[in-house]
């Protein structure tokens, strides 16, 4: 049991010397956008905002605006806030007494005087920040990059796999999958990967004719370059690259919006169902990370290059963005939730019931997160 221990820390203190700086860049552009929604929606509802900070606890570095705001960044990277005039914590929880005592003019820039839909629009702007920003770097990467495809053609099929079961042979190229055009061979990968144990209906090329498959991906076990183990729908279809076959797609801002748009749905809609999945035991928990884990895929991402440290931004921004907006007490989607039922109800939540709220909302996220740390300390432990 010991030499667990000294392996795993052994592989942190090695490994994430390597990762952090990375993981900074990441985490900061994600975390500086999302505050930054908050910022900007406050300042347009004249809000007045007293903090701007990256990051918590202790102050490292810092300034004050004309406005009266302290933009600073704290020493632990993980997370941040906006502080608006009238809050009583980083959380946003207002205090009552503060609240009584404040003069006509005080209210008139105090975030818990504004109406329910102005704090709504707030509390919101932070995971629109986050999409927005994802919309953007995708968009980006598609217009400047273009987006790499291969032909969707099946060069090898496994003996006894679910491609061998659907009936493919060697040469079919797929152009359909559930009715939805698939331009590339990645186009089917990621439909396939996300859709193990469902039938899939596949619109085939073979030759001159058309033929229609059905098929169901089977879930299993792959190791990427990095060596991290991923669960995912496989088909069994080998498909080898000849020089040519690889293409890049270069296209317009309009059609990069889209397509920016396009993958952020997609993220979402995968993340969803992976959540969906773990509720009913279609999915292991074990893939929920943390820090330790984001720092790590940083570190392996960033040797790929500075597109690839960019575009995992904005996957986490998706990811980051979509978690905030959950129902729970201390999260935006918490607090959005009291401001429906403020909006119900034609008066705020009482305050005793907002404690109890955001205590219950605190033990559920830290929870979540020394989850994901062990589940983070074993992977390492494991890689």
């Amino acid at each position: 049991m010991s030499d667990f221990f000294l392996n795993s820390f052994n592989m942190l203190s090695s490994g994430l010397i390597g990762y952090i700086i990375p993981f900074l860049f990441v985490l900061t552009i994600v975390v500086f956008f999302h505050e930054l929604g908050h910022f900007l929606v406050a300042r347009w509802a004249g809000v007045k905002v007293l903090t701007f900070s990256v990051g918590f606890g202790p102050e490292l570095a810092g300034f004050n605006d004309r406005h009266g705001t302290r933009w600073k960044l704290s020493a632990i990277p993980l997370g941040g806030y906006v502080k608006f005039f009238g809050d009583d914590s980083e959380a946003s929880t207002p205090s009552s007494s503060a609240l009584a005592s404040m003069t006509a003019e005080e209210r008139g820039s105090s975030f818990h005087h504004k109406s329910v839909s102005r704090r709504a629009a707030i509390v919101a702007a932070g995971p629109v920040a986050n999409f927005i920003l994802a919309i953007v770097i995708f968009a980006s990467l598609f217009m400047f990059l273009g987006k790499p495809s291969t032909t969707a053609r099946v060069d090898g099929v496994q003996a006894g796999s679910a491609a061998e079961a659907a009936g493919f042979k060697a040469g079919d190229i797929v152009t359909a999958i559930n009715g939805g055009r698939i331009d590339s061979f990645s186009d089917m990968q990621r439909i396939v990967g996300t859709k193990a144990g469902e039938t899939l209906a596949f619109v085939v090329k073979r030759g001159d004719s058309i033929v229609d498959l059905k098929g169901v991906p089977e879930l299993k076990e792959i190791k990427d370059r990095f060596g991290n183990t991923h669960r995912i729908g496989v088909l069994g279809i080998t498909r080898s690259t000849s020089p040519g076959d690889v293409t890049t797609e270069y296209v317009n801002p309009v059609t990069a919006l889209w397509m920016g748009v396009e993958e952020t749905w997609f993220v979402i809609d995968r993340t969803m169902a992976y959540i969906g999945g773990i509720f009913s035991g279609r999915e292991a928990a074990d893939q929920v990370g943390g820090p330790l884990r984001i720092a790590q895929i940083s570190g392996q991402v960033a040797t790929i290059g500075p597109a690839a440290l960019i575009h995992l931004a904005a996957v986490l921004s998706v990811s980051i963005g979509l978690l905030n907006l959950f129902p729970v007490p201390l999260l935006d989607g918490g607090h959005l939730l009291f401001y429906a039922a403020e909006a119900v109800r034609g008066r705020p939540i009482s305050e005793r019931a907002q404690e109890v709220g955001f205590r219950i909302g605190l033990g559920l996220v830290l929870m979540l997160m020394v989850f994901a740390t062990y589940n983070d300390i074993l992977h390492l432990a494991r890689s």
